[in-house]
């Protein structure tokens, strides 16, 4: 990860105003187009992408953003060619490996969330690695949503809820949504205040469908390997000009 970089205008502007989001959500899409468009194989576009991975990560903590969740692999992307998911694989197990000393240098703290049980015994040992040697990190908390898929975690945590009952700790009247909230995977971190999808695309995709609810939507064009940290401190711009009322209305 590269440092010392001389804070931008736009960067200058956001932090004077101060609104910063607390917690940021991407959905990082576009590698296999980005590659397409220059003739190259789609692994190449998910290489290049990692570039913007370090620049968001370093781009948030230059904002003072507590919060970043990255959705890295969904469980949707199992059904890709199998030759493709090998390299996807192979490609997150070298990330983790070559970037976790500067990450724990720089305070950020990993956690992966996810369907573990599906990936191979070395980037699961890698991913745990990661987790254990930033485990102390303060000044970022980082996710990796990795065989994530937002409708499976909402079943997994109905689950848990129900065995709650059948055990006997918990009854079906006790359940709220602070509760069902609490067997989420993040149910320690804050909603995301600012989803960033870039290529364009206007879904959702699977993530994040319980926290999403109140999150501030940003839209780019710019395919994920071209997005830096001036774009991510553009959609930041963007998100201190609106009006959060939760369903609230100003009265007149």
């Amino acid at each position: 990860m590269e440092a010392d970089v001389a804070p931008s205008a736009l960067l200058q502007a956001i932090k004077l105003d101060g609104r910063i989001p607390v917690h940021i959500a991407i959905i990082m899409d576009g590698n296999g187009r980005w590659a397409r468009s220059r003739g190259l194989a789609r692994i190449r576009g998910h290489a290049a992408g990692m570039k913007s991975v370090r620049e968001v990560i370093e781009g948030a903590i230059e904002a003072g953003v507590g919060v970043l969740t990255l959705y890295a692999f969904s469980q949707e992307n199992w059904n890709r060619p199998a030759a493709e998911v090998a390299a996807l694989m192979g490609l997150l197990q070298r990330y983790v490996v070559k970037e976790r000393v500067e990450l724990k240098r720089q305070g950020v703290r990993v956690q992966i969330f996810g369907d573990r049980d599906r990936l191979a015994a070395s980037p699961k040992r890698a991913i745990e690695e990661i987790e254990r040697v930033t485990e102390a990190g303060r000044v970022l908390k980082l996710n990796l949503m990795i065989s994530y898929g937002s409708r499976a975690e909402i079943v997994r945590a109905a689950r848990r809820l129900a065995a709650r009952v059948d055990a006997g700790g918990l009854t079906p009247e006790d359940i709220d949504e602070e509760t069902f909230a609490s067997e989420l995977y993040t149910a320690a971190l804050p909603d995301p205040d600012l989803l960033i999808r870039t290529s364009g695309e206007r879904r959702i995709s699977n993530f994040l469908l319980w926290q999403l609810a109140y999150t501030e939507l940003y839209i780019t064009p710019i395919l994920w390997p071209d997005f830096d940290r001036e774009q991510l401190f553009a959609a930041i711009h963007d998100y201190q000009k609106r009006e959060r009322r939760f369903g609230r209305v100003t009265a007149s």
